[in-house]
């Protein structure tokens, strides 16, 4: 503080102007984790940089990662899409938040089969990920495509290699269609996928496979399918309707949850409404209670307050689905706890 009154005193201040001020006074910090929010992050960084001078670096290493690293005290915040449970953020002293909402899409790259005309239903898709049905032209995938010409093509399906809170989700959509899924493959971070399948690393490694290997069906994040321009399948939600992911559908999805829980993570999977997109999650993120630097835990709640309320087009824009306000109004009390 000393140092500061002696720098507003001096001439050399009035030299070097406001925003050399602003950059003094404000901390960096570090983030680590999901590879879903890293587009939005760092498009949420530069913009905060650009008005305060603050900077905010963030790596994508998958949510398992950011996990780990917020625990070791090794990065000030941590990204995750697999929220914890209250137990995990009792015992590590942590306050979680969603900052924005996606959908997880299942991509594909079948000749002849364009976007959106493929149509699976949650126990199909299961049985496929398990490595149950392992060609195209299957009796199970035929009966759902009646006029679709289906080529005898050998099924790849391509995974998530490292810890992600993508297969988080997805694995978990799938358990919840079928009991031999979850008993053959498991839901979580990481799982047993079959023998056909083959790993990527983050969301990007996943694409690359789809589009580079024919006969491939995987799961990547919905703004990254947008992004690389990838092939949806539609896939039957629980009010029966078959819908291809869209903004407005993940929305849909997350219109009836209810943040008021511990953690602000309620389950937005397979939810009843007629164009809810089934594979809905948000991304999340976790900051300590109380961190040996007041700066630092400062800066976190200054960076998610301007990001939440000054970003939301720049969101949409890169295919995620904005908080509604009055759910943003309930993580800036949250972040309250951040000190």
């Amino acid at each position: 503080m000393l140092a500061l009154n002696k720098l507003a005193k001096g001439s050399l201040a009035a030299a070097m102007g406001l925003a050399f001020s602003v950059s003094a006074l404000a901390a960096d910090i570090t983030g680590a984790g999901s590879t879903f929010a890293y587009a939005i992050y760092t498009k949420w960084a530069e913009g905060y940089q650009a008005k305060t001078g603050a900077k905010v670096n963030y790596q994508g290493i998958g949510s398992s990662g950011g996990v780990k690293q917020i625990k070791a005290r090794t990065v000030d915040f941590a990204g995750s899409d697999a929220p914890l449970s209250e137990a995990d953020l009792d015992a590590a002293h942590l306050v979680q938040f969603p900052t924005v909402m996606g959908g997880v899409t299942i991509v594909l790259n079948v000749p002849g089969v364009q976007s959106g005309q493929l149509k699976l239903d949650g126990v199909t898709a299961a049985d496929i990920f398990r490595g149950a049905i392992t060609k195209w032209n299957d009796p199970a995938i035929v009966k759902l495509n009646p006029g679709l010409k289906l080529p005898s093509l050998a099924i790849t399906v391509a995974n998530r290699s490292d810890g992600s809170g993508t297969t988080y989700a997805f694995s978990n959509y799938l358990a919840k269609q079928s009991a031999a899924f979850m008993r053959e493959v498991g839901a979580g971070n990481t799982v047993n996928w079959p023998a056909n399948s083959i790993g990527g690393k983050g969301n990007p490694g996943v694409a690359a496979n789809v589009e580079k290997i024919k006969g491939t069906i995987g799961y990547v994040d919905f703004s990254d399918a947008v992004k690389n321009n990838m092939k949806f399948v539609a896939l039957k939600n629980r009010a029966g309707s078959f819908i291809v992911p869209s903004q407005k559908s993940v929305a849909d999805a997350a219109a009836g949850a209810n943040f008021k829980v511990r953690g602000m993570a309620p389950d937005l999977l397979d939810q009843s409404a007629k164009n809810a997109w089934p594979i809905t999650t948000a991304t999340y993120v976790l900051a300590y209670e109380k961190g040996a630097d007041a700066a630092r835990q400062k800066a976190i709640v200054d960076f998610f307050t301007w990001s939440l309320n000054n970003g939301q087009k720049e969101a949409a824009e890169l295919g995620y689905v904005a908080l509604p306000s009055t759910v943003v109004k309930m993580v800036e009390a949250e972040m309250k706890n951040i000190k």
